[in-house]
């Protein structure tokens, strides 16, 4: 693969560039276009050979296979276009359009294949095997095992969930072709028609893969919690900076790949030079465009370190807290003290799948600390976790 990308690409190790990543796209749709184009023609020719429906439906799956190369490599070149008045933060986001378009068309082409398989079931017909029909689909499932690979392969380098749902079309398509094969070695040696049930069985396979590949593309265009591992390192990176004592409310804007919005709130000690602390959040910032490449916007949160008064009230606010559930966590602490009344202020972050509504943990809370020495009340602001598990989403 690498050979394929030197010879293609030039700096194919740059993924960052947007000119490497789209010469990437372009690469993999014009590959797409050609092998599925040459696949449609040999597969229709043992289509006719061989009387099948199976290979029938393979060789136009092959053609369809085509247009979503196409699709891609539109996308990437739509995607790759600079930002403009109209979309100051760029086209990226069209390359998540095109892998659902392609996912849309994978599924639809899979139920095509369900009604031709049931057909298929309910009358069947006889298939007439050769060795040519045979070579022609050992070839075919060559060519698309290598396919899946370059475009997995290239998926990775980019992290392009486009490329991806085109791997995971060539890899459903290479398990649909091996079918199709089966059926027809087994029908020709032992008389059994299975033409139609392996049919059946490879278009559930597509649908299936088609559902993925939507689910992979529709999700960060409605929006998604940043993955636990990326979060974990802005958050260790942040931390690394003496005048940062903790971060929250981090919210990942997604523009497209490699097209990154950052806001967060930084907590900075109360008693602090702001001058120093301004000059320290401006460092952050301007690093982590260096590395990431993501515009950052940093709110300073304010925290009183060196009042013993107020760090009491936390622990106790922190504890209460924790005794309703060790899953709730506290941030943003201030004390508003009065002549009749202290207010303790703070934010909770309470996981989507609680089993308390957000209702419920404020009332809780604040009849908790209401039975505090002090005439004590809470005022508390309910925030939801923006973090992503590795396989699902999931609280801090």
């Amino acid at each position: 693969m690498d050979r394929i990308l030197e010879l293609f690409i030039k700096n194919h190790n740059n993924v960052k560039d947007a000119g490497v990543r789209k010469q990437y796209g372009l690469l993999s749709g014009r590959l797409g276009i050609f092998f599925n184009i040459v696949l449609f023609i040999i597969k229709i020719a043992a289509g006719f050979i061989s009387g099948s429906v199976a290979v029938m439906a393979d060789a136009f799956n092959n053609l369809s296979d085509a247009g979503t190369s196409l699709v891609l490599l539109i996308g990437f070149k739509m995607s790759g276009k600079k930002p403009d008045p109209e979309h100051p933060f760029g086209h990226g986001r069209i390359e998540y359009i095109t892998g659902l378009i392609i996912s849309i068309v994978i599924i639809l082409m899979g139920v095509e294949l369900i009604k031709s398989s049931v057909e298929k079931i309910i009358k069947p017909t006889d298939v007439n095997f050769s060795t040519v029909t045979m070579v022609i689909l050992i070839v075919s499932i060559a060519v698309k095992v290598f396919m899946y690979r370059y475009n997995k392969k290239f998926s990775e380098k980019i992290g392009s969930v486009a490329m991806k749902s085109v791997a995971m079309d060539s890899f459903s398509d290479s398990i649909a072709t091996c079918c199709v094969l089966l059926s027809l070695m087994v029908s020709e040696y032992n008389g059994i028609k299975l033409d139609g049930w392996l049919g059946l069985l490879v278009s559930l396979f597509v649908v299936s893969a088609g559902y993925e590949a939507a689910k992979d593309t529709i999700d960060p265009l409605l929006g998604e919690a940043p993955d636990e591992d990326f979060v974990n390192n802005i958050t260790r990176f942040v931390a690394s900076y003496d005048d940062i004592l903790g971060m929250h409310d981090l919210i990942v804007h997604d523009y497209g790949p490699g097209r990154m919005m950052l806001s967060f709130h930084a907590e900075v000690p109360a008693d602090g030079d702001f001058v120093k602390l301004h000059d320290t959040v401006d460092n952050i910032e301007r690093k982590l465009k260096e590395t990431l490449g993501c515009e950052t916007v940093i709110h300073m949160d304010p925290v009183f370190v060196n009042d013993e008064a107020t760090n009491k009230m936390r622990k106790y606010a922190e504890y209460i807290v924790k005794g309703i559930s060790e899953d709730l966590t506290m941030h943003d602490f201030r004390m508003a003290s009065g002549p009749t009344h202290t207010k303790l202020i703070f934010d909770v972050v309470v996981p989507y799948d609680f089993n308390m509504t957000d209702d419920e943990v404020k009332e809780e809370i604040s009849k908790r600390i209401s039975i505090l020495p002090g005439n004590l009340f809470a005022q508390v602001d309910v925030d939801k976790p923006m973090i992503k598990k590795q396989s699902k989403k999931s609280s801090k």
